[in-house]
């Protein structure tokens, strides 16, 4: 019997997912660093990419086919064998590979990572699933909520948690489809930095709706103006954030980044806000040193501090303008992090929402008179985005909502009436951003 020789592209795709499920990798860095290591062409990296990322994010579907043909619980499984037949499973239900070759490639992986008796349990599952082709159809007897939580491949709470905000089954379901759809990089010209004839040269396509953003075709670790530092990786929702914030500018104001990690949002507004005024004042707070390195590789060591952002006295002036770009579940960007929907829960939540406050209230107490705080989460969670504006607006009397209506917006994307933006990936093809302004009076 010959050793195993599995392919190079199933091999990383199932490094990936083992890293990323039972050592808390994260993918978008993970990924990179397995194919830079490998020889394989761009069309197996791309199979491999696929593969990964898509196993990643629909195994809660794939365990609910695998626990059909498997003789006892998936907790009580191999952890390697489940993450073998979610990585068959992918192959037979969402990719174009044939039954055959989903199930011998995926058995010779298996020998090759675990062995010949577990690869011979992997070929039974597997070849149970081929001749058995679940019919879904019997999902109908179950609650919307459970019935789209395994169809789509998300844990019901956050599907709970986004039907409280939409409150219509068919508009979550689009929502979840689009959060399962790959989506090219996209990313931001950064002002003064490049310009865009140079990214247009390079083959990237201007975003509609956005001042300086591009979606590129290669990927972002290889294209020039990126390794350069000159534009950044940032999603269009994220880049509409600080194009809002950008229309509160006014000349010899001072602005404050509290939570400026990994520097994105800091970058793209410090050099938005250069382009207008030379000599603007602006710092950007990190909590986390190493975080902080990555913002002072982008805007300078200068303009970087490393201060727990909940606490006012760590700075030594008020702010006209601060940025809480706040820690939250991220359940808005889950078709960019395709674990990130397995690794939160509501306990997170609670902490998250605790947090949030501490640097609402930090912001506050740093804010002059007359000043605005823009106060983003990357998470249309009711806790983290309506019930935070209401505390905060209970709590100080003196704030209140600045419209994002009554501003010279570029787009007016996700506005409410209550003057708030809430971006939905399926609807505006970002990241579910929300965003509200609060305005000091006096």
């Amino acid at each position: 019997m010959g050793k195993p020789n599995p392919s190079q592209s199933r091999l990383i795709a199932f490094k990936l997912i083992t890293q990323v499920n039972r050592e808390g990798a994260y993918a978008n860095l993970r990924m990179p660093e397995l194919l830079s290591k490998s020889k394989m062409n761009l069309a197996d990296k791309a199979f491999a990419t696929e593969l990964g990322y898509g196993t990643l994010r629909m195994q809660g579907k794939h365990d609910y086919v695998a626990a059909k043909f498997t003789d006892r619980p998936l907790s009580e499984i191999d952890s390697n064998i489940v993450d073998l037949l979610r990585l068959g499973i992918h192959q037979l239900t969402q990719m174009r590979v044939a039954d055959h070759a989903a199930v011998s490639e995926t058995v010779e992986l298996a020998k090759f990572v675990a062995g010949e008796s577990k690869a011979s349990y992997v070929n039974a599952i597997l070849r149970k699933v081929t001749a058995n082709k679940v019919d879904f159809s019997e999902l109908i007897q179950l609650t919307n909520l459970q019935r789209l939580s395994i169809l789509h491949s998300h844990p019901e709470w956050i599907v709970s948690a986004l039907y409280d905000q939409l409150k219509d089954w068919n508009e979550v379901e689009q929502l979840l489809i689009a959060n399962n759809t790959p989506t090219s990089p996209d990313i931001v010209s950064w002002p003064l930095k490049s310009t865009h004839s140079e990214l247009e040269n390079l083959g990237s396509k201007k975003i509609d709706g956005t001042l300086n953003g591009y979606t590129i075709t290669s990927i972002p670790s290889e294209f020039a103006p990126i390794m350069e530092r000159r534009a950044g990786v940032q999603d269009r929702g994220s880049q509409l954030v600080v194009e809002n914030f950008m229309a509160t500018f006014k000349p010899k104001i001072s602005w404050l980044d509290l939570c400026s990690g990994p520097g994105g949002k800091a970058a793209y507004l410090y050099f938005s806000l250069k382009q207008l005024d030379d000599s603007v004042t602006f710092l950007a707070n990190e909590i986390n040193s190493t975080r902080a390195e990555l913002v002072k590789r982008v805007i300078g060591n200068e303009l970087v501090v490393v201060n727990d952002g909940t606490e006012p006295g760590n700075f030594k002036t008020k702010f006209d303008r601060i940025l809480i770009d706040a820690p939250c579940t991220g359940l808005g960007a889950l078709r960019r992090r395709p674990e990130a929907r397995w690794r939160k829960s509501p306990n997170d939540l609670k902490g998250l929402v605790s947090l949030q406050r501490k640097l609402l209230t930090s912001a506050y107490q740093l804010l002059n008179p007359g000043g605005v705080i823009a106060y983003v989460t990357c998470s249309p969670h009711l806790a983290e985005t309506k019930g935070q504006v209401i505390d905060f607006l209970g709590t100080y009397p003196d704030m209140g909502i600045l419209p994002l209506s009554v501003l010279n917006l570029s787009n007016s994307a996700g506005v409410q009436k209550d003057g708030t933006m809430q971006l939905w990936t399926h609807r505006d093809q970002s990241d579910a951003m929300f965003m509200a302004l609060f305005e000091k009076r006096g």
